[in-house]
């Protein structure tokens, strides 16, 4: 068999499989749209043809600016500018900060006091407050601390450009973007986190990683890559300081990473490396310096404050693909409520659609929508609904005939609509690169305000068309507005779930303007959190997908995204009592609590998976609506500072090397430290512990941490462990809001902030700072500017109970 053979005979296996998969008619669509879309790439594409290596060359001269300069060199140009807070801007070729969809509110104004000089060693540097930037006689750029610590080096980059008049060249078309390859060298002991949501991390070992958003196919697990949501944007971690790197691109690429060694030969230090290679593109980044929470802060200032979700989106909420009809919903919400389990909302899947068609409802399924949403809003329950961005395309569907009247969908090279498959059969996609489409389709979710839908999730936006084979999704070669710029899909692909995102927020804005929108998204880009959240997307049913699902909330709050989640049980397939109990624990202290499942993998309610699961499933719902009023503040607190609710255990101590390595564990704010068990058959478990003294929860032991100890971890809970001296706001058996205080260790001060819920409009609470200490054997309980504390005080930790 010679290699075509064999390349045939891999394609006909995943045409076997795609059919299987999706039925004998949709399957052999797939491959259809598969081949169609390999043709159009090669009629619409430019060919590469013969390229020509470049480096920027010799430094030729400089023209200071605001806030830094223009460095320029033989063959190319860098400006570098460094920003009033402190967020330092590199751009090569002439790439300018905008236009740009990570952008908040514009670029941030130049620091009036960094200016371009000569540095010592034959090059230039800017000198701010927070920062010092070097750049070499031939393009090499250094970011220090204050102090003159190299945080990060970036090598001169090198580009591939094509060669003019040469073959390759197609008459008539837009040059291809130059492809270029930058590396960097960072501490020897540094560590790398972010790049959106990955499977195998947080942290993130020696590999090359993808920058393509993209639909792993129903089941992933530690490893697989890449994801829905993929971003360049590197978390660095070292003894010297924190720095954060966006390469503000959206094309295709790879970010390769190489972990330093200390000592490596002869006594040197080997340093780390990131080389980021792309397909086109612009040649620009940002890089922010400082604490973790500094540099979050910085970023949220530079790419927008995340989205606050209403209180109720802060609950336990229930999902499943396959609820059928109405009946059973109407079923599922009476079984919690006849167990006395606390529930928020049910979301419902693309099977309540008529025929999966977008802004439509089975009538037969579903007759009175409207009325079940009104009578489950009575009994606290709010319905929320998936919109997938695929239209079907067919006479006499509103959606489609109003998109294409409004010349909304993603055209091919010679002007045609792109027509994918998905799960409503063939269908098109509206471009949400261009505003005016934006405004036709953030109209449509008119249609679930009216049937009654409290919140939306988005699905299939990387976007996806099934293909037997390549990528499942459109042709490269599709035209896109990109606000009116023109492109092509190599362009527009990673940030159109960020689009879609920007059109629905938008439109519940003007729809609802009384109530925050509620919007969590499988697919996006940097800047998506200005309109909602994520969740892990398909992640496998086992062991190791609960393991990625904890990967991913730590690796998306680093990327600014605070609100996300996972598929409680792993949506592929069906979990043991034991692993969806433990997943359902870990899950009942991240930021989005959701059940969810295709529609193969069984039910998801606790009550399935027999009475002591039942018992100790309860005892988690109970405790996070307890922690309802911690959660609210750490949503409010993450508009405000960008800090994410669930942090890396490092968080406060980045220099601790071994909390860095520590990736079994999180921080819940700053109050609780949460050891989720990530393997069957345990029940006693090895916690990493920051500095200070910490409080088992259940128990009410102190442990004095930095170290590690023994915990107990019996299969009705997980570890939780509280910071000593902290303040948590917490519900009461009433129902009201009360503090509770874990004492401070003696000699130390403590304390903690407190934002009351102000509903799920508009207001903007004030922000209540507590501080706490311990006079003779009593714990004092202040707030800070005076005033009375104003809530039921309750001391813990304390060895005879006394407040």
């Amino acid at each position: 068999m010679d290699g075509h053979d064999q390349v045939r005979s891999v394609r006909w296996d995943r045409v076997i499989g795609a059919v299987r998969a999706l039925g004998s008619v949709r399957g052999l669509r797939t491959w259809r749209w598969a081949w169609r879309r390999r043709r159009a790439d090669a009629l619409g594409l430019p060919r590469r043809g013969p390229e020509r290596a470049r480096v920027p060359g010799a430094a030729v001269r400089m023209e200071p600016q605001p806030g830094g300069g223009v460095i320029h060199f033989a063959r190319s140009s860098l400006r570098v500018r460094v920003a009033a807070g402190g967020a330092v801007f590199c751009g090569w070729d002439g790439a300018a900060p905008e236009p740009s969809y990570a952008l908040a509110g514009g670029c941030p104004e130049p620091d009036a006091r960094a200016v371009l000089e000569p540095d010592t060693e034959g090059g230039w540097r800017v000198v701010a407050e927070r920062v010092t930037v070097t750049v070499s006689r031939h393009g090499a750029v250094d970011v220090r601390t204050p102090g003159g610590v190299v945080l990060r080096r970036e090598l001169p980059p090198r580009w591939w450009d094509r060669v003019p008049g040469e073959d390759g060249d197609m008459p008539g078309e837009r040059p291809v973007d130059s492809r270029w390859v930058q590396r960097a060298e960072v501490a020897a002991d540094a560590r790398f986190f972010g790049l959106g949501g990955r499977s195998a991390g947080p942290r993130l070992r020696a590999g090359t990683y993808r920058l393509w958003n993209t639909d792993p196919g129903g089941a992933f697990v530690p490893g697989d890559d890449p994801l829905s949501v993929t971003m360049p944007v590197q978390f660095v971690v070292a003894d010297a300081g924190t720095h954060l790197v966006f390469h503000d691109n959206s094309w295709d690429g790879a970010v390769t990473l190489r972990e330093g060694v200390e000592g490596a030969g002869s006594g040197h230090d080997r340093p780390g490396c990131a080389e980021l290679r792309m397909d086109g593109g612009p040649l620009r980044y940002w890089i922010l310096v400082g604490t973790p929470a500094r540099v979050l802060q910085c970023w949220t200032a530079l790419t927008g404050a995340p989205a606050l979700p209403p209180g109720w989106a802060l609950g336990p909420q229930h999902a499943r693909w396959g609820f059928g009809s109405q009946a059973e919903v109407r079923r599922v919400v009476s079984g919690y409520q006849e167990r006395g389990l606390p529930l928020s909302a049910v979301h419902l899947d693309i099977d309540h659609f008529d025929g999966h068609r977008v802004f439509t409802v089975d009538r037969t399924a579903f007759p009175d929508l409207p009325g079940l949403a009104r009578e489950l809003r009575a009994e606290g329950v709010r319905l929320v609904s998936i919109v997938d961005p695929g239209v079907k395309a067919e006479p006499g569907n509103a959606v489609y005939e109003g998109g294409a009247a409004a010349d909304a969908y993603v055209r091919d090279a010679r002007g045609r609509e792109v027509r994918g498959v998905v799960w409503p059969g063939e269908a098109v996609f509206p471009d949400f690169t261009d505003a005016r489409v934006r405004k036709w389709w953030g109209g449509l979710y008119a249609e679930r305000v009216a049937q009654g839908f409290s919140g939306v999730w988005h699905d299939m936006n990387e976007p996806v068309s099934f293909a037997a084979f390549g990528d499942p999704s459109l042709p490269r070669s599709a035209r896109h507005a990109l606000e009116g710029r023109g492109g092509d899909h190599r362009e527009a692909h990673n940030v159109y779930g960020l689009a879609m995102a920007r059109a629905r927020y938008d439109g519940l804005l003007e729809q609802r303007p009384e109530e925050r929108p509620f919007l969590f998204s499988r697919s996006g880009w940097v800047g998506m959190q200005r309109y909602g959240g994520t969740w892990s997307g398909d992640v496998a049913t086992g062991w190791p997908g609960l393991r990625a699902s904890l990967s991913l909330v730590l690796g998306m709050g680093l990327c600014g995204v605070p609100y996300s989640g996972p598929d409680v049980g792993g949506f592929s397939g069906v979990p043991s009592p034991e692993l969806y109990l433990r997943w359902f624990q870990m899950a009942a202290f991240l930021p989005l609590f959701r059940t969810h499942s295709a529609m193969t993998a069984g039910r998801r309610e606790p009550w399935e998976y027999g009475s002591e699961v039942l018992e100790h499933a309860r005892a988690a719902l109970l405790e996070r609506v307890r922690l309802l009023p911690y959660f609210v503040t750490l949503a409010q607190l993450a508009r405000l500072a960008g800090a994410p609710y669930v942090r890396p255990v490092w968080w406060h101590a980045p220099r601790d090397r071994k909390l860095r390595d520590c990736e079994d564990a999180f921080l819940l704010g700053d109050a609780l430290l949460v050891a989720p068990v990530l393997e069957p058959g345990v029940t006693r478990r090895a916690v990493r512990l920051p500095r200070g003294r910490w409080y088992d929860t259940a128990s009410g032991r102190a442990y004095d941490g930095p170290g590690q100890v023994l915990v107990d971890a019996p299969l009705s809970r997980i570890p939780v462990l509280a910071r000593a001296g902290a303040v948590l706001p917490v519900a009461g058996a009433d129902g009201a809001t009360e503090l509770e205080v874990w004492a401070p260790k003696p000699g130390r001060h403590g304390g903690g902030l407190v934002v009351p819920d102000a509903g799920d409009g508009w207001e903007v609470p004030e922000v209540e700072r507590y501080e706490t200490r311990l006079e003779d054997g009593r714990v004092v309980v202040e707030r800070q500017g005076g005033g009375e504390v104003g809530y039921r005080v309750r001391v813990r930790g304390l060895p005879d109970g006394t407040s």
